[in-house]
């Protein structure tokens, strides 16, 4: 793993994320909005400390090592904004 792939793994499942949120504000306009934006300001807010740890990490001695570390912490935040996008979208649709 390189520079250049871990910030295009940010940059993909981060926005991927952002979509997901868009789409649902653009198919259910008014429901929710204010949630559904914050969301997106968490994302972004994931985004930019993970891009700046990247930054932070690229001259460390083993920065593969930090890059895996960063990976998993992506992972496990976006999983944690899709855990309540998947709620809000229940308050919306009531199941």
């Amino acid at each position: 793993m390189n520079l250049r792939d871990i910030k295009k793994d940010i940059e993909y499942v981060v926005g991927s994320f952002i979509d997901d949120c868009t789409l649902f504000l653009n198919t259910h306009p008014g429901k929710q909005a204010d949630d559904i934006t914050n969301l997106i300001d968490k994302a972004v807010d994931v985004y930019n400390d993970l891009r700046e740890k990247v930054v932070k990490s690229a001259g460390a001695e083993k920065p593969k090592v930090c890059f895996t570390s960063i990976r998993k912490e992506l992972l496990e935040k976006t999983d944690a904004l899709y855990d309540e996008l998947a709620a809000t979208v229940k308050k919306v649709l009531g199941d």
